[in-house]
């Protein structure tokens, strides 16, 4: 049961500070480029994405070779890695900061536009569907709308994470089997087929949706109340003129 959970310990280390960043670069940047449209949305989110994949990467490095340790093998008599930290601090130990780095331009290369993604599809689907604060519906049309938007993300971007991955997990045995990005794009093509790039997608996005649509209701709704109090506590002699509007405000992205 426990080998469900293998590499778990990494992304709960850097979840909050990925979303942390991810939603926070998100916000300012929408506020640096002023006019909120769908193209501002791509390139607030994408620079979102770009920033982050400073813990992405290493987190991710930990969660792969954590869940490869032991595979292939009969009997495991000796565990390479303790938890997710230890096996940051003996590839530090082993590669140095190039090592913790594996797999960061294909990070990128997946983050960039994947976030962009990300946030557009959320922009465009929350207003299609008309999340307003008085909708009765509006929390299962957030959850919706966040559902989704991660499945456009990944989708987008898969073959891309196909390609990290087995760069990240390459070497684990002590042999290296590719000499880079395009390299392990031939040799996963000529041994497999296209398919490859498809792999795993499935489990994938029955994953994404769940995850993201409680990620960006969340956050949405957090932020739907921060506003709503902080206008409440604002001084008026004329409340009345105050109009409460917090899910279209005009310089702030509406997934925000």
């Amino acid at each position: 049961m426990l080998g469900l959970y293998k590499g778990i310990g990494s992304p709960m280390m850097g979840l909050t500070f990925i979303n942390a960043i991810v939603f926070g670069v998100q916000g300012n940047a929408m506020r640096k480029l002023g006019r909120d449209t769908p193209l501002n949305q791509f390139l607030a989110g994408a620079s979102a994405g770009a920033i982050q994949c400073v813990i992405c990467c290493p987190m991710e490095l930990a969660k792969t070779r954590m869940q490869m340790q032991g595979t292939g093998e009969k009997k495991s008599k000796r565990k390479l890695y303790k938890n997710s930290l230890d096996c940051l601090v003996r590839i530090y130990k082993k590669e140095g900061i190039r090592g913790i780095n594996r797999g960061m331009v294909t990070t990128m290369i997946r983050e960039t536009p994947g976030f962009g993604v990300y946030f557009l599809a959320y922009d465009t689907l929350t207003r299609s569907l008309g999340c307003e604060p008085e909708d009765p519906y509006m929390i299962p049309k957030l959850l919706f709308a966040g559902g989704m938007s991660g499945i456009a993300s990944w989708i987008s971007t898969y073959p891309v994470d196909v390609i990290k991955s087995r760069l990240q997990a390459d070497g684990l045995g002590g042999v290296q089997q590719y000499s880079g990005i395009m390299d392990c794009v031939r040799q996963s093509l000529k041994k497999e087929g296209w398919r490859v790039f498809t792999r795993g997608l499935t489990s994938t996005l029955l994953r994404a949706f769940p995850v993201n649509a409680t990620t960006f209701a969340t956050v949405t709704l957090f932020l739907l109340y921060m506003r709503e109090g902080e206008e409440c506590g604002i001084p008026d002699s004329e409340p009345q003129a105050v109009p409460l509007q917090p899910l279209q405000p005009q310089t702030q992205p509406t997934s925000m």
